[in-house]
């Protein structure tokens, strides 16, 4: 089989994630440029990662790179505009979630997509990460009878780059950062796409007060049709490392599962070492040392699906449509905490950016 070429987009946390999961696991893949707003970033990364080309210009990568995909780990706010053009000249693309900033945004990727007869394909780790596909199975199976409540938590003390706390750029706070992974791992369990009745939330800001107008605490209440209930948990605001924990309650059953704590070591060190886990505030004492921390998130597993995808012309198992009505809801969420009340769908709101609707703008 022919490799399929990718050039990534962004060189930070996630982008690195993302090639190192291409040179380890995906080897009907082969990364050959990479794009940074700045070109020295961008060729400290090609040359960690050991890729050929480096870019500072959009256009002139997708002109002479070569690639058939381009995989965008950029802020949210250039999504959409990096999406259209990729789409344009005949590339498939793969999308770090959030998908977009705006609903008509996400109208306008789908549709040139769709148009370009391209794959939009959104990435969304958790419905690929191992240890939750199992539970995913558990379920199929009939161990934990029928869904009655979902609950996922992410939780640690903040983002990794500070374009995470300016609204402009990114669109929303920890809700638009990680309710989204929650979101679409409720629509996982339950088939795809389920109906949603309605949406309750409550935002605040607690930590990072002084730096952001964006929410760095949030708990989601998503009611779905037949009555699953799904409970989100997000913060920037926790202490300690990263908290990444699903439960599925049941009729027959329940099941819980830990991203973190039952994939890792248990350490003590005097003096400390590299790195311990994503967000460990320190690595001195007692710490958890995770291992195969992005095969863990299931990272490697989404890429491989969507570069198969590419390669025999099957349809994604999470799209551009999948991105969509996550951030429909994500709006809704913004829209029921400035309320206080509950918010039902569909919603399509007036504002733009769906920190607007928390603001009152």
């Amino acid at each position: 089989m022919k490799k399929v070429k990718v050039a990534i987009f962004g060189a930070g946390f996630i982008s690195d994630y993302h090639a190192e999961c291409y040179r380890r696991f995906v080897p009907e893949s082969e990364v050959v440029a990479v794009y940074a707003r700045d070109l020295d970033k961008a060729k400290q990364f090609a040359a960690k990662h050991h890729i050929p080309q480096a870019y500072s210009d959009i256009g002139q990568l997708l002109a002479e790179s070569g690639c058939d995909v381009v995989d965008i780990c950029l802020p949210n706010f250039l999504h959409h505009r990096v999406c259209i053009a990729a789409a344009n000249a005949g590339k498939h693309v793969i999308i770090e979630k959030p998908l977009c900033v705006t609903l008509e945004e996400a109208d306008d990727m789908i549709a040139t997509c769709k148009a370009q007869n391209v794959k939009l394909m959104y990435a969304e780790e958790l419905c690929f990460a191992p240890k939750y596909e199992r539970v995913r199975e558990l379920v199929q199976d009939g161990a934990i009878g029928e869904i009655y409540m979902l609950k996922q938590t992410e939780k640690h003390s903040g983002p990794h780059s500070p374009w995470f706390y300016d609204m402009d750029l990114s669109g929303g706070g920890v809700v638009m950062d990680m309710g989204c992974h929650a979101i679409q791992w409720f629509r996982w369990m339950l088939g795809g796409n389920p109906g949603v009745k309605s949406v309750k939330a409550h935002m605040q800001t607690v930590l990072h007060n002084e730096i952001t107008k964006g929410e760095d605490n949030a708990v989601l209440l998503i009611e779905f049709e037949g009555g699953v209930l799904g409970v989100a948990e997000d913060s920037w605001a926790k202490h300690g490392g990263m908290d990444d924990k699903i439960e599925v309650h049941g009729t027959k059953g329940v099941s819980y599962a830990d991203m973190v704590m039952g994939n890792s070591a248990l350490t003590y060190s005097v003096d400390g070492y590299d790195y311990a886990a994503e967000k460990a505030g320190t690595t001195k004492g007692w710490t958890f040392t995770i291992y195969e921390e992005a095969f863990n998130y299931g990272y490697p597993q989404e890429l491989k699906h969507f570069i198969e995808c590419i390669a025999y012309d099957k349809t994604p198992l999470v799209t551009g449509e999948d991105g969509r009505a996550v951030l429909e809801i994500i709006y809704a969420a913004y829209e029921s905490a400035r309320t206080g009340n509950k918010v039902e769908l569909p919603f399509r709101p007036q504002v733009k950016k769906p920190i607007d609707l928390w603001h009152g703008v």
